[in-house]
């Protein structure tokens, strides 16, 4: 069974950092892309960062050059490294990984699997 655990939420100050941890399990996880997404109250779900299998990353503009993805295939773990946040930073963050995805046995995920999600408050 595919399983996407996140870590790592909180209350933070602005300009403050978190690290967010993603652990995934049941995937050929060192040959899948990996992505955050994130969801703030009475908004939709926006797409955050992506890392490639190969360690390529794309990043959405209103976090560009205050957050890094990375990833480490011996731990299965995908982080998300958030520094100088912002009160608008403040929503849920999920782990995802996409339909199509590889899994245990090379079988090919069938749909989208998210994690349970973690808070990130940016407040004073």
């Amino acid at each position: 069974q595919v399983q996407l655990v996140e870590s790592g939420g909180g209350l933070v100050q602005p300009g403050g950092s978190l690290r967010l941890s993603c652990v995934a399990s049941g995937t050929m996880f060192s040959n899948n892309h990996m992505d955050w997404y994130r969801q703030a109250p009475g908004k939709e779900r926006e797409k955050v960062a992506l890392i490639t299998s190969g360690g390529g990353t794309t990043y959405g503009d209103s976090v560009k050059g205050r957050f890094t993805i990375s990833r480490d295939n011996i731990k299965n773990t995908v982080y998300l490294q958030m520094s100088s946040l912002k009160p608008e930073d403040t929503a849920v963050y999920y782990c995802h990984l996409g339909a199509g995805s590889y899994v245990e046995g090379w079988a090919l995920l069938r749909d989208d699997v998210w994690g349970q999600g973690t808070q990130v408050t940016v407040s004073p």
